[in-house]
C-alpha cells in the first residue's frame, strides 16, 4: 500500500466525538469527493475506504442506512449547509480530514515531499487554503488540467497538516523518514565537501612540489633562507599531508599560516624563474 493509502486508512478509522465535527467531515466528503452513480438513490466515491467512512458517518450522525432516499438526502444536505459549520477549530480539523480523504494525496517521504488536495473549483481551493492558514500552514494553489490544486512541498508543513487532520501514526512515519533522509543528505554533503577539500589539497601539493623541484635545479636554491629550504624539503618528503601537518613536521614547528606564507614565497620564486626562461 502506498504511503498516501496508509494515511487514508488511518483517517478512515477516526470518528469525531461531537456531532458537529461529524457533520463537518461529512460536508467535506460530499463537497470534495462525491460522484453520482447510475442509481440516483445511491451515492458512490471513487475510493472504497472513503465510501465506508462516509456511510459510517451518515449512520452515526443521522441514523440512516447505506441507501439514502430523497428525504434522507434533504436532511443531510440541510445539516451540512448550516451556518457556522466551521467556526470551531475541531470542526475545521474534521473538515480538512474529510477533504483529504475525498480528494487528497501525499507522496512517500522517502522520495519527495508533496501533499495536495484536488478541487473542482477555485472557490473550493480557496476554502481549503484559507482553512489551512488558520493553522499557520501556508498552502499554495495551482491550476492543473482544469482542476484547482492546493499543495504543500515543505516537509515541516506536511507534518503540521498530518497533525491537524489526525494522522498521527503517518506523521511519525513521515518524521522518521524525513530525519533519516536529512541525515543521509548531511552525510553526503560532508563526504562531498571532504572529498573536494582533499582534491584541492592534493592539487596544491602537486603544484608546490613542481615549484620546489624547479627551484632546486637552479642556483637560487642554495641561496634560500633556512626557513624556506626546510619547508621545501618537508613538502617533497611528505607530498600528501595538509599544511597543518606539514608545519608540525619541521623543526621548529610552524603554524598553518606560516607554512602557507613560506610555500607562497617559494611559488613566487618559481614563477619568476619560469618567466626568466621564456
Amino acid at each position: 500500500m502506498s504511503f498516501s493509502g496508509k494515511v487514508k486508512e488511518e483517517l478512515s478509522l477516526i470518528i469525531g466525538h461531537s456531532r458537529h465535527c461529524q457533520i463537518a467531515e461529512l460536508a467535506a466528503l460530499r463537497f470534495y469527493g462525491l460522484r453520482p452513480s447510475e442509481d440516483s438513490h445511491t451515492l458512490r466515491f471513487e475510493n472504497e475506504t472513503v465510501q465506508r467512512k462516509y456511510f459510517t458517518l451518515i449512520k452515526k450522525t443521522f441514523n440512516i442506512d447505506n441507501t439514502l432516499c430523497e428525504h434522507d438526502e434533504d436532511q443531510v444536505t440541510a445539516a451540512i449547509s448550516g451556518a457556522g459549520l466551521l467556526q470551531r477549530s475541531c470542526c475545521r480539523r474534521a473538515f480538512l480530514r474529510g477533504a483529504f480523504l475525498a480528494a487528497g494525496s501525499v507522496s512517500d517521504p522517502e522520495k519527495s515531499y508533496h501533499l495536495e488536495i484536488v478541487c473542482q473549483s477555485d472557490e473550493r481551493a480557496d476554502e481549503i487554503r484559507d482553512l489551512l492558514r488558520t493553522f499557520e500552514i501556508d498552502a499554495k494553489t495551482v491550476l492543473r488540467k482544469n482542476h484547482h490544486v492546493v499543495y504543500l512541498k515543505e516537509g515541516s508543513q506536511i507534518v503540521d497538516t498530518l497533525n491537524v487532520i489526525g494522522a498521527h501514526v503517518a506523521l511519525m512515519d513521515f518524521e522518521n523518514s524525513r530525519i533519516l533522509k536529512d541525515m543521509r543528505n548531511n552525510v553526503n554533503r560532508r563526504v562531498n565537501c571532504e572529498t573536494a577539500n582533499i582534491g584541492k589539497t592534493v592539487t596544491a601539493a602537486v603544484k608546490q612540489a613542481e615549484d620546489i623541484e624547479l627551484i632546486r635545479k637552479s642556483r637560487i636554491y642554495r641561496e634560500l633562507p633556512e626557513s624556506l629550504r626546510c619547508i621545501a624539503e618537508a613538502r617533497l618528503r611528505y607530498p600528501n599531508v595538509s599544511l597543518k601537518e606539514l608545519g608540525e613536521l619541521v623543526d621548529p614547528p610552524v603554524g598553518k599560516s606560516g607554512v602557507n606564507h613560506r610555500l607562497r614565497k617559494l611559488s613566487e620564486i618559481a614563477e619568476k624563474l619560469r618567466n626568466s626562461t621564456q
